[in-house]
């Protein structure tokens, strides 16, 4: 097998079920094939690569799973693979009123080849793990910025998540005179070979410098030494440039289809 064979095939073994503990309030169900996580700042639904459901039997699941969430009067995210099945899975849920947002590129990379390099930041940035409530509102504002919106949300999910299980994810900031200029964290998956960078974001005028290779390079030194195998991202188009650079590979792409209250009428 190549390597890009080897890795999905361990990303569609490994990575397709629930992440190891869910922060306070939090919960993960079952509705047939699917994974339905409750309690988010959105709800989120994920499958296996096939899920085994054709027609009108499929068209039932997607039609419980944007229901559930809207007697929650919560939007949903039901996240694609290009590579599952059935190939009609988009069209369906376009048709039960689910939008897509950006496609991003899942990669993959080995642990132990990531970690051999050094990190290299611009003269007056930082990097420091961190844990406190303040530093995750602070990596919100920041991350708010970046993307024009608000993110207060994540703030919240971070602060869950560090609570319930500080062993299973490591948040780290880069900051310049104070000011937190990029943010990214790994979560550890516990019964796995994987680890997952996330995040990643930076301030416009800190691009282009180095942060974001730094914030790589120490992740995966801190996920090879807990003796990860695999790192994995979802990255944007301007993420997996830089990844690809430093030796990660494709192996498909992701693709968020979200449902929202008041978006359409439900047919």
């Amino acid at each position: 097998m190549t390597d890009t064979q080897t890795f999905l095939a361990a990303y569609d073994d490994q990575m397709r079920g629930a992440p190891p503990t869910p922060p306070a309030g939090v919960t993960y169900e079952k509705d047939g094939p699917l994974l339905r996580i409750v309690g988010q700042f959105r709800g989120f639904v994920s499958g296996p690569r096939e899920l085994g459901l054709e027609g009108a039997e499929l068209d039932r699941l997607i039609a419980r799973q944007r229901d559930f969430f809207a007697g929650r009067g919560e939007a949903v995210e039901w996240k694609t693979r290009a590579h599952d099945t059935p190939a009609d899975l988009t069209a369906r849920l376009r048709a039960a009123g689910f939008v897509p947002e950006d496609r991003e590129t899942v990669l993959i990379g080995r642990a132990a080849d990531m970690a051999v390099r050094e990190p290299v930041l611009p003269a007056g940035v930082t990097l420091r793990r961190v844990t406190a409530d303040a530093d995750m509102r602070r990596i919100a504002a920041m991350e708010s910025a970046v993307w024009s919106q608000d993110w207060s949300w994540l703030a919240d999910d971070l602060i869950g998540r560090v609570a319930a299980a500080p062993d299973e994810i490591a948040v780290h900031v880069a900051e310049a005179d104070g000011e937190v200029v990029s943010a990214a964290w790994l979560a550890f998956r516990a019964g796995t070979e994987f680890a997952s960078l996330w995040g990643g974001s930076t301030l416009a005028a800190w691009r282009g410098r180095g942060i974001y290779r730094a914030l790589v390079a120490v992740r995966a030194a801190l996920a090879a030494a807990r003796g990860v195998t695999y790192l994995h991202v979802d990255a944007s188009d301007d993420s997996a440039p830089i990844l690809r650079r430093l030796g990660f590979t494709a192996v498909t792409t992701t693709t968020p289809y979200v449902w929202t209250p008041g978006d359409r009428e439900q047919p």
